[in-house]
């Protein structure tokens, strides 16, 4: 089985990002190896691990955490195969947190493959570049296929002219076999490279 983390990421109040990776998770029920049992989706929510600005002395990459809520964040993301980056776009990048959250492990998010859902006033795009660049750097395969939902196409505001109305998201019809598609690449790179987890698990 491939477990997979949908990672909301931005703690920003009023943030989008909740309502965006709860269609993820809804809509990744209806994917046949999610059905099927070959695979399970959890949300997974940075802001519920209260990472503070990256606070550890020794770097990541030796793996010698000495706060709580780092290795709380270790455990969590070190039991997964695969990832779901549900970003906004903040000033042509990712959010701090989230890139935050990146930084504070290494060997955890090695060997795995991930995918991304982003949204903003032009889809979020240039954060799902940034996102590749730093994830390839912790040896994260990325997938080619994306999910990108512009806020004026993509979501139904009541006031659209109130910019702390969440919304409602309502992606297009050709949203969720992109999702699909993304998913499929997901777990055959996650199924693909279970052979180096298993090899650094053993060291």
């Amino acid at each position: 089985m491939t477990r997979i983390a949908v990672i909301i990421g931005s703690t920003r109040p009023g943030r989008r990002s909740t309502a965006v990776a709860q269609w993820v998770e809804e809509a990744a029920g209806r994917h046949e190896a999610i059905k099927t049992g070959g695979a399970t989706v959890e949300l997974v929510d940075i802001a519920e691990f209260g990472l503070p600005l990256l606070d550890e002395t020794v770097p990541a990459a030796f793996g010698q955490y000495a706060n709580e809520h780092t290795k709380r964040w270790s455990e969590k993301i070190a039991s997964f195969d695969a990832f779901v980056f549900v970003t906004p776009e903040y000033n042509r990048s990712v959010p701090a947190a989230l890139k935050n959250a990146i930084d504070y492990l290494y060997a955890e998010w090695q060997n795995k493959s991930a995918g991304f859902v982003s949204y903003g006033v032009q889809g979020g795009t240039r954060a799902i570049d940034h996102l590749r660049v730093t994830l390839a750097e912790v040896k994260v395969a990325d997938v080619p296929t994306a999910v990108s939902l512009p806020v004026f196409t993509d979501f139904t505001f009541e006031n659209p002219m109130d910019p702390t109305e969440t919304g409602r998201v309502t992606p297009g019809p050709h949203q969720e076999p992109t999702l699909f598609k993304m998913f499929d690449e997901i777990i055959a790179w996650a199924e693909a490279l279970k052979p180096l987890r298993a090899a650094a698990a053993a060291v």
